[in-house]
């Protein structure tokens, strides 16, 4: 339609600037969890494209096992959280939108570091302390020392359990009744030192209330209330 009064369509490269622009204000707002994705895509590239001998022996050494723990903590603690154990880089990447993102728009790179470093340290330590005792009383191997302990599902937990506090009520305590039952019943019917781990991550994860308490919500557009995000959604 043309002439006097049709409204123009945009060109298509500026409809593409615009979505540039629109793509760098959201991942700019995030600097951490996007940094972090991109460490994560590179690291899944390398063990795609190398022997799976190679593969195995980088995982190895990155390891958060008992052995590792016991000579290069700090090391294997970095490392560990640098590769993905199953699921795709694309599952996380999502992951970590739903979840990584709006949590460090709400508390802040800094505080978001810190509730990471809570739960992905302690939940390891924490877990691979469990898988000692086991094995120190007959009910694991000793090989089980040598166990591959890597990935980014600790401190994934943990900033799962941390957005509890974002969430307006009654909706928080039913977002942390599923994120406990999810949790805590795979303790139950995996019993794995990983399945502790994961519920000791959420744990900690709740634990860090003291971190988020009087945090503003302005960065996330206020405190989360899904009845009105569903309400917003319907009258676009």
């Amino acid at each position: 339609m043309t002439g006097p009064g049709a409204v123009a369509k945009p060109s298509v490269g500026l409809r593409v600037r615009r979505a540039a622009a629109w793509a760098w204000r959201y991942v700019r707002r995030a600097p951490g969890t996007f940094v972090w994705l991109a460490i994560l895509f590179f690291t899944t590239q390398v063990t795609r494209h190398v022997s799976p001998e190679l593969s195995d022996w980088m995982l190895e050494k990155r390891s958060t096992n008992i052995e590792y723990l016991s000579r290069d903590p700090v090391r294997v603690l970095i490392t560990s959280a640098l590769w993905i154990a199953g699921g795709g880089w694309f599952f996380y990447f999502l992951l970590y939108n739903l979840f990584h993102v709006p949590a460090e728009r709400w508390l802040g790179t800094g505080r978001w570091l810190l509730v990471l470093l809570i739960a992905h340290v302690g939940a390891t330590f924490i877990s691979e302390g469990v898988l000692l005792w086991a094995i120190n009383h007959g009910h694991a191997p000793e090989s089980a020392r040598y166990t591959l302990d890597y990935g980014v599902s600790y401190a994934l937990a943990g900033v799962e359990a941390v957005l509890v506090y974002l969430i307006v009520t009654p909706w928080r305590y039913l977002y942390l009744a599923g994120v406990l039952l999810f949790y805590g019943s795979a303790v139950v019917t995996g019993r794995t030192f990983t399945d502790v781990g994961h519920l000791t991550a959420v744990l900690l994860g709740l634990a860090c209330y003291p971190l988020v308490r009087g945090r503003s919500t302005a960065g996330v557009g206020g405190p989360f209330d899904p009845v009105t995000a569903v309400r917003r959604l319907l009258h676009r």
